[in-house]
């Protein structure tokens, strides 16, 4: 027990809890922003609009896989905090947003920027609260990083009225949280599985978010070398895998390559991971083939038989799952012969993609864009994604490939415009040594480049690449469907993005050439090596989009 403020008391418990950052704008300096100035081991980073600080929390937590905390002032500064926190819930990132609220004496009274925060964020929080008093507030702390960090993690949310963080009283001492708990599946449908596992002529592993969440790096790969299946993965779980692995063919759904589209849609048993099977994940729940067995795998009972109902469903944590399932598995010789043939169909496939991106096309072809990157950055690179038509290649593996392990972050499903941009500066902060690229779409860019500077003044170097169409270009492809009804998708106005670079003090350059991608990139690189962020414009063809999303479209239009 020590006398403190209630939010000196906050910052003592981010402190037990490892917290390096607070992302976010301060609101009246006597709330959590005067406290932090007193502790140097938590670095407030001060940013331009309060929904990219929670963006750069997002990305941070799903970058190390722990905990990230956001801030913002109450009313209007809560609110924008509406998107990031939708975000990370759907894609089980586990951020503490934080704010100040009215001074409960005050309620109903209409006092200055009064909401009702908690009813705000509810609908977007694995948990929202407000706290009563100021001698509560190590419990919810604790509360809060055990919810967010536990089970499938999550955003939550934490009010802490003024009277309550200004008051000064005795306060208990803070009891981190445990974190990451973990739990067994049941042997007797592990060993079901074992068995739907043995009788596959065709399986295909399916890693998402919660499989590399859980840190089952490892059992994937084993179990896809001892059964000599493929594995795809869904976007969250990307990286689970380095995917110039022979086995890695790449992602679901709307994410598929040609080889990736065959395989799954042919597979005669899925064994799903970590994943919700969603409907971008899935193609609207059409490309698994119907007679086809599953086996999902999932720490949360809710996601279990959400969508399609699994022959067997084992509730645990995957990393432990997946090993008591290796240990029921007994190799056999016609194993070793897929893992050869699918090996092969992987060589295929690269060595035709190869070919493909080097095209020397004008407008240069997305897929060339993110094609160089590769070749330029290389390993120890962590891709950071927005999610639009031409963005999309960069999720279309082995166009771009994941060589790191995991060196990849994107949004849920919910895919909100600007969280890659934002989310970029979050993932080089926590990850310094690594080089982070985002691939954005002009339009996603121009949501949140206010916050380039952010980048900036707090010495995160990263690659910004826009693929830049003059347009947006997924609901102008759809208009391009309707008969070319063309009505608000195309930028007649757009800012000179390497000007922005420059009155930023990055380094920015507009490519106009494929031949001229590589040097640039290399150029940014070196600029980013040199502790200066980078801009790089590439003027794209908005026309062409990868195999998945051909056949996405296709689907739906059957239908």
């Amino acid at each position: 027990m020590a006398v403190m403020t209630g939010w000196e008391a906050v910052v003592k418990a981010l402190k037990a809890e490892g917290i390096k950052f607070v992302y976010g704008l301060p609101s009246s300096p006597a709330d959590l922003y005067d406290a932090l100035y007193d502790e140097p081991e938590i670095e407030a980073v001060m940013v331009r609009h309060e929904a990219a600080g929670g963006f750069m929390a997002m990305a941070e937590a799903l970058a190390t896989g722990s905990p990230a905390v956001c801030f913002a002032s109450e009313g209007p500064g809560v609110a924008h905090l509406a998107a990031p926190l939708l975000e990370s819930l759907a894609a089980c990132a586990p951020v503490i947003a934080l704010s100040p609220g009215v001074d409960r004496r005050k309620d109903g009274k209409g006092a200055f920027q009064e909401t009702d925060q908690v009813g705000l964020l509810k609908p977007v929080t694995k948990w929202a609260v407000s706290v009563t008093n100021p001698e509560k507030i190590p419990w919810v702390i604790h509360r809060a990083f055990s919810l967010a960090t536990n089970g499938q993690p999550g955003p939550v949310y934490i009010e802490i009225p003024r009277n309550v963080g200004r008051a000064k009283v005795e306060i208990p001492d803070y009891v981190p949280a445990k974190r990451n708990l973990r739990s067994m599946g049941d042997p007797k449908l592990i060993a079901e599985a074992a068995e739907l596992v043995a009788q596959a002529e065709r399986p295909v592993i399916v890693a998402g978010g919660g499989a590399r969440r859980s840190g089952a790096h490892e059992e994937v790969q084993t179990l896809a070398e001892l059964l000599g299946a493929p594995i795809m993965t869904t976007p969250s779980g990307r990286g689970i895998v380095p995917e110039d692995h022979p086995l890695a063919f790449g992602q679901v759904g709307i994410y598929r390559n040609r080889l990736g589209i065959d395989t799954y849609e042919s597979a005669d048993l899925l064994i799903t991971v970590g994943s919700r099977n969603e409907e971008f994940q899935t193609g609207s729940w059409t490309h698994k083939a119907e007679d086809a067995k599953l086996i999902q795998i999932d720490i949360e009972t809710f996601e279990l038989s959400r969508n399609w109902i699994p022959d067997v469903a084992v509730l645990g944590d995957a990393k432990l799952v997946l090993a008591a399932l290796l240990e029921e598995l007994e190799p056999q010789p016609q194993w070793a012969e897929r893992k050869a043939a699918n090996a092969a169909k992987k060589r295929e496939l690269e060595q035709a993609v190869e070919a493909e991106c080097l095209t020397d096309e004008v407008p240069i072809r997305s897929k060339r864009v993110v094609y160089e990157i590769n070749q330029v950055f290389g390993r120890e690179t962590i891709m950071v994604h927005e999610n639009g038509s031409q963005d999309l290649w960069s999720y279309y593996s082995p166009y771009y490939k994941v060589l790191t392990k995991n060196g990849d972050i994107a949004p849920g499903e919910q895919t909100c415009m600007g969280m890659g941009v934002m989310g970029a500066v979050g993932v080089k902060l926590a990850k310094p040594n690594m080089n982070v690229v985002c691939v954005t779409g002009d339009g996603a860019f121009q949501m949140y480049n206010q916050d380039v500077p952010t980048a900036v003044q707090y010495k995160a170097p990263v690659t910004w690449v826009i693929l830049n169409s003059f347009s947006l270009g997924w609901p102008k492809r759809g208009q391009t469907d309707l008969g070319g009804r063309y009505i608000a998708t195309d930028f007649k106005v757009q800012p000179d993005f390497v000007l922005m670079a420059q009155a930023y003090k990055c380094y920015g350059e507009r490519v106009e050439r494929p031949e001229d991608l590589r040097g640039a990139l290399t150029r940014a690189l070196e600029a980013n090596k040199q502790g200066q962020p980078a801009i790089i414009d590439v003027i794209v063809d908005e026309t062409e989009v990868g195999p998945g999303f051909v056949a996405y479209e296709t689907a739906k239009k059957v239908k």
